[in-house]
């Protein structure tokens, strides 16, 4: 049981049966009446977002969800095929089920696959990963000057905004989270 005083972003409760996470959390304590905690829950296994109030010190159980680490190794279609590094178990999973995220997946990458009661409920990646530019436009001399940006396609398919300098060939990391360009790798 965990305390809804010691809720932070990415604790994880489990609620009628059903894993929750935690985005945003505000501890309010109005004037006349008892403190509550204002919480924006992610749920887990559809990805839906709901906002609930608890009261200050109300006990709520805690989702036992484990991370295991697991290697991506190939798509097909809508399925994507991880396998366990330490079983060697492979385990498939639709493109609804990785998220966002499926724009950076790339071949032999190491992802922590969240399982709650056994069944895989998503993937978290690594914070940021290098890939390499496979189109955009060229860039020209000067081009620094302006600050501006430019569409690059990455070699997993995702389309990132890039600075005018950065040309085709080019190895870059992005930030998978928000999937902004952070830098030559």
């Amino acid at each position: 049981m965990i305390s809804s005083n010691d809720f932070r972003n990415g604790v994880t409760l489990e609620l009628d049966g059903v894993a929750y996470q935690v985005i945003e959390f505000q501890h309010v304590k109005p004037g006349k009446g008892s403190a509550f905690v204002r919480t924006k829950l992610k749920n887990l296994q559809n990805g839906g977002v709901v906002e609930r109030t608890f009261n200050a010190a109300e006990r709520v159980p805690a989702a036992k969800v484990e991370k295991r680490e697991m290697q991506y190794l190939y798509n097909m279609d809508d399925d994507y095929t991880f396998m366990d590094t330490e079983t060697f178990d492979q385990l498939s999973l639709k493109a609804a089920d990785i998220g966002d995220g499926v724009r950076f997946l790339k071949e032999n990458m190491v992802c922590h696959v969240i399982l709650f009661k056994g069944s895989s409920i998503g993937v978290e990646l690594p914070n940021t990963v290098d890939l390499q530019i496979v189109e955009t436009d060229p860039g020209f001399k000067g081009d620094t000057a302006t600050g501006g940006n430019k569409p690059a396609k990455l070699e997993t398919g995702a389309i990132v905004k890039v600075p005018l300098f950065i040309e085709e060939g080019t190895v870059i990391t992005v930030d998978t989270r928000s999937g902004q360009y952070v830098g030559r790798a």
